[in-house]
């Protein structure tokens, strides 16, 4: 276990394995912490490449069940998440690295790929959240579960501030992968391999959209987690395309 601090913001973090750095983001929504990999992954990236790679996580900012904490950057949620994850890899010296994003990770990985496109040598998109217009579930699950939580913990916030910054995030020009717009995952030059989903949260129709953009995509099969036999068949095409795209 290990802390970094920049400022008002404190990130809890863990390293495990040596090699090419792999950043692993876990999943959850808002409450994106490291449990996750352990908990609620269909599969644990750390344990699985951490033979082969330096593996990465950490505690989103201002998950209740997590260590990691800040501001609540009203008028710039991507992008203050996006600031912790580049500022804890210049903290740990890593200039370029490769990214694993599950479920939120997806609109984190692309908008890293928008502010540091230089810095991302692949990126593995695992069940990405993303817009269904049918619905919004990831501002109606955040309002119902994470700011709660979280103005409970910090008395400094409220549940008007939490609407706003949640409204920035998933209603305001909600589209697409929420984070970037289709032209950032058009210009993408990383290779990007896409794993779909078809759940409230995770819907099919962007996550195969974002592929069919991303000039150097790939997709897994589908649906890949809906039985256990499967998964390890789509953890073999992970490794075989971390290799494949793994500097010398």
């Amino acid at each position: 276990m290990a802390f970094y601090e920049k400022g008002p913001v404190r990130i809890h973090y863990q390293e495990a394995g040596s090699g090419f750095p792999l950043f692993v983001i876990p999943g959850g929504g808002q409450n994106s912490t490291i449990g996750f990999m352990s908990d609620r992954a269909p599969f644990n990236a750390i344990e699985e490449f951490k033979d082969e790679y330096r593996c990465i996580t950490a505690d989103l900012r201002n998950a209740p069940s997590g260590q990691s904490s800040g501001p609540l950057e009203i008028d710039r949620p991507w992008d203050s998440y996006a600031d912790d994850h580049l500022a804890l890899m210049d903290h740990l010296g890593i200039r370029r690295y490769m990214v694993i994003g599950y479920c939120i990770g997806g609109p984190f990985i692309w908008k890293l790929i928008q502010r540091a496109p230089e810095r991302i040598v692949a990126a593995v998109v695992s069940q990405p959240v993303g817009f269904r217009k049918e619905s919004n579930p990831m501002y109606d699950n955040s309002m119902q579960t994470w700011g709660p939580a979280l103005v409970k913990q910090r008395p400094d916030l409220t549940m008007d501030m939490i609407d706003k910054f949640l409204t920035r995030m998933y209603v305001t020009n909600a589209d697409f992968v929420f984070s970037v717009p289709r032209d950032v995952v058009q210009g993408c030059q990383a290779p990007v391999l896409v794993m779909p989903d078809e759940t409230p949260s995770h819907p099919y129709e962007p996550a195969i959209e974002s592929a069919m953009l991303a000039p150097k995509s790939e997709l897994t099969f589908f649906p890949w987690k809906d039985t256990k036999e499967k998964i390890p068949l789509a953890v073999r095409h992970v490794r075989t395309f971390l290799k494949a795209n793994r500097p010398a």
